[in-house]
């Protein structure tokens, strides 16, 4: 647990920095040019690497209780460390979900027993239609506060839960989509639905709940975090909030800045995603809001089902995809070598704000007294994607065959090498 990593070139949301790390007893001591250590610390020559904080999820389905046979605790933190993500703020949506205190400290024992990365769990933010037993589970580890991937619809008990939360002073990540607008659709309403016959989900079903969930949050100042945005308007609402003063976070996944409707053109499965993949229009805003800051986050938006749920007939197939160790890949490909936004500021959306967001203080930079959750990239070739190679259970995707360059090598965690390639 005693590392000096030299030679490699560091990088965080503060910039591109030719530096040495010491790590000691899972911290990061010191950060320079030309360190040197004494013979109890082994020396790691990162010639040839990027090494990057850990990366932070901000919303993972680990499927853990209930739905192991889509992923577990081990699988999970497998796939994490593999995708070069250290640390995961799990989703309470399991079965049964987390919104008591007994299930919170079931995913904290069982992570502290099994995991390889941290997992640290969001707790629902209701239980049976009320709000839930907030303080309850925070005293028993839970991060956040969470609805699970589905939004609170009674437009009262989402006020009385911002007012509740803020006494807090926790984390909400939430979910928009007015399910009577979605109205049970498959993919996003437009010319690709309309040419295959499926029903479509309107984009007013997100942005109608982007919009209320602003609104009543605009004038009680809550740790609100909206998640996985997917069109132009929801883009451009978070932006007048943000210019008007509002404290309001806000994330999307990869799937959404590379990924068209047009992918399910041939009723891909795999592309099956909630929210859904929307036009070329919707995916070009998604990256000029990562690029201006409007979308603080990119999670991995990692939501496994298993491979027989996927290979059906389209309206009978599941949603979701598995996401976590393409997440950097695709991300740095799309949007660091296309141009569109420097590779500080993806750090920043993948490490450091969800690091910010999450109240995680000693993660998502490399700094001394930091945590020495790391993961070194190759800084040179491209390698082909491929869901069978997954450590996940999910083994499938819908960039199957695409090249990609940001290869994770070694991922760390409190100084301990947790993944080589």
């Amino acid at each position: 647990m005693k590392f000096l990593i030299k030679n490699g070139t560091v990088v965080t949301g503060g910039g591109v920095f030719d530096q040495d790390i010491l790590l000691n007893d899972g911290m990061i001591a010191e950060v320079g040019e030309n360190l040197r250590a004494d013979d109890k610390f082994e020396v790691f020559d990162a010639e040839g690497y990027y090494i990057l904080p850990g990366l932070i999820d901000i919303c993972t389905e680990i499927c853990d209780p209930g739905c192991e046979t889509r992923e577990n605790i081990l699988s999970v933190s497998k796939t994490a460390a593999k995708g070069g993500y250290t640390s995961l703020a799990s989703q309470c949506n399991t079965d049964p979900p987390v919104d008591n205190k007994t299930l919170t400290s079931y995913v904290v024992t069982k992570s502290r027993q099994q995991s390889l990365v941290n997992i640290f769990p969001c707790g629902s933010m209701t239980a049976n239609g009320h709000i839930s037993e907030i303080g309850e589970m925070l005293n028993d580890g839970m991060i956040a506060i969470s609805d699970g991937g589905v939004s609170v619809e009674d437009t009262m008990l989402m006020l009385n839960i911002l007012d509740y939360a803020r006494m807090f002073d926790i984390p909400m990540i939430v979910t928009c989509e007015d399910r009577r607008l979605a109205n049970s659709g498959l993919i996003n309403k437009g010319r690709i639905s309309t040419m295959l016959g499926l029903r479509g989900i309107p984009r007013e079903a997100e942005e109608l709940m982007v919009a209320r969930n602003l609104l009543l949050a605009r004038d009680h100042n809550p740790r609100l975090h909206i998640a996985n945005i997917s069109t132009r308007g929801s883009v451009e609402l978070v932006r007048s909030y943000k210019k008007a003063g509002m404290d309001v976070t806000c994330g999307t996944a990869p799937h959404y800045f590379t990924l068209t409707e047009d992918a399910l053109e041939t009723y891909d499965t795999f592309a099956k995603v909630k929210p859904p993949l929307r036009t070329r229009d919707d995916l070009e805003h998604i990256i000029e809001g990562v690029a201006d800051g409007t979308i603080d986050v990119i999670s991995s938006g990692h939501s496994p089902v298993t491979i027989d749920s996927k290979l059906q007939e389209f309206d009978r197939a599941e949603y979701g995809i598995s996401s976590l160790e393409t997440s950097f890949p695709v991300s740095y490909t799309a949007l660091v070598e296309a141009g569109h936004i420097s590779f500080p500021r993806l750090i920043e959306c993948m490490a450091q704000s969800p690091a910010k967001i999450l109240g995680l203080k000693y993660k998502g930079d490399i700094a001394p007294d930091h945590d020495a959750d790391l993961c070194l990239i190759s800084k040179t070739g491209r390698y082909t994607i491929d869901g069978a190679s997954f450590a996940s259970l999910a083994k499938f995707t819908p960039y199957q065959g695409r090249e990609v360059s940001g290869e994770v090598r070694y991922t760390m965690v409190g100084g301990q090498v947790v993944y080589v390639k």
